[in-house]
């Protein structure tokens, strides 16, 4: 039904124009019957080419479109379009598209208006044949295409406009045989196409993203099963020395060894680690090394109670301790101080292991894995969230600080431990 509403439309435009129009010419004519004769064939011919074109109009959308209904026979086609990226992205996607499309012609572009508009040649879909020729010429010259841009928070809103390059009201009159519904689809399967390529894409960095993570978090796991060899021969023969001596000393490093492998067992998940896990893994550590050193390490903790919870990556702060004593303070004559700091500043958990000892002009500042080792879980875990930082420590020594995002509780409680 829709169909023929159509075509009778346009048949019936034609007949009423045709009519006027001989009706203008003038009375003489219209008074000579067989001028009236002429003429009332003039007015059928137009009626009839009009209704074979309307058709041929109507087949072509069914054609394209797979129904008919009188959004998809407008030679105005309107469409909206959202678009899953910023205002920016999007454009230019839809720029790209425009310029892809066959027979663009003038492509105006306006990036910070969020506007484009293009003209586009009418290719004849029947274009060759001898009635293709007679009718050619009842086509529009061309057509064009006016895109506008709305920014929608973090997607883009397109509105997209595909019309012939003539009046209005010449639509009573005219078709352009279904070309415009199909420059609006053409458009929208290429906006489509490269939306989806833009997801794949980030898939794939996201893939490739968690693949690092997860080489890196397998990389952690092997230091964790791996207890530094050196660390833990010297702590058993120096425990073996402490039987003869001092038996109660002895218990109390192979206390403390204990405590720091079972903190140091395996874990594929940092989500699993808090500050308080960390610190009893690095005092149990440290512990070990004041009954090795002695008086020469000394050691400083003021973390507060109600951190202890704050979820912290596994093995960091243990990186730093370690650092801090092979690097600093163990070369050290006189050996030194180990200060362990936590505060919450802006958002943000700031952890610091600082240390009195030969600074960063220091020799035999070992090869740098483990802080590189750092900053790259770090940066994998969250991104431009978290930061890294070494300084020197007036007046001697050295102070790194890791930051990562809290959403705890502000505190100022802090614990002191000499």
């Amino acid at each position: 039904m829709t169909s023929f509403f159509f075509i009778f439309r346009i048949t019936l435009a034609w007949a009423i124009a045709n009519t006027v129009l001989a009706i203008t010419i003038g009375q003489t004519i219209l008074s000579d019957r067989d001028s009236g004769g002429a003429l009332l064939l003039l007015v059928l011919g137009a009626m009839a080419f009009a209704a074979v074109n309307a058709f041929s109009h109507v087949r072509r959308v069914r054609l394209l479109t797979g129904e008919v209904s009188g959004a998809t026979l407008s030679s105005r086609q309107r469409r909206q379009i959202e678009v899953p990226f910023e205002a920016g992205e999007t454009f230019d996607i839809i720029d790209a598209a425009i310029r892809d499309l066959p027979g663009a012609e003038q492509v105006d572009s306006a990036r910070d208006s969020l506007q484009v508009r293009a003209k586009i040649r009418y290719l004849h879909p029947y274009r060759g044949g001898w009635l293709s020729r007679m009718t050619g010429h009842a086509g529009p010259s061309g057509n064009q295409v006016i895109v506008t841009v709305t920014p929608n928070g973090d997607a883009g809103s397109v509105t997209l406009i595909c019309e012939p390059e003539r009046w209005a009201w010449t639509d009573w009159f005219m078709v352009d045989a279904g070309a415009n519904v199909e420059n609006a689809d053409a458009i929208g399967r290429a906006v489509a196409r490269r939306v989806a390529e833009r997801r794949r894409s980030e898939q794939a960095a996201a893939a490739q993203t968690a693949t690092e993570k997860e080489l890196t978090v397998a990389k952690l796991s092997l230091l964790h099963a791996q207890v530094e060899p050196h660390f833990l021969y010297n702590t058993l023969a120096s425990a073996q020395l402490l039987t003869r001596s001092d038996p109660a000393r002895a218990d109390e490093m192979l206390g403390n060894l204990i405590a720091y492998l079972r903190n140091s067992l395996p874990r594929t998940d940092d989500a699993h680690s808090t500050l308080g896990k960390e610190l009893e893994r690095a005092r149990a550590y440290l512990d070990i090394l004041v009954i090795r050193m002695g008086p020469r390490l000394r050691l400083q903790v003021e973390v507060a109670a109600g951190l202890h919870a704050a979820p912290f990556p596994a093995m960091m702060l243990q990186t730093l301790v370690e650092n801090a004593i092979k690097h600093g303070l163990e070369a050290k004559a006189g050996g030194g101080t180990v200060w362990i700091i936590a505060r919450v500043h802006d958002g943000a958990l700031a952890l610091t292991v600082a240390d009195d000892g030969r600074g960063l002009s220091g020799e035999g500042g070992g090869t740098g894995i483990g802080l590189r080792n750092v900053r790259e879980r770090l940066r994998l875990a969250y991104g431009s969230a978290a930061g890294f930082t070494i300084v020197s420590n007036y007046p001697s020594g050295v102070a790194a600080t890791i930051s990562v995002p809290y959403t705890g509780p502000a505190t100022t409680e802090a614990r002191k431990h000499d």
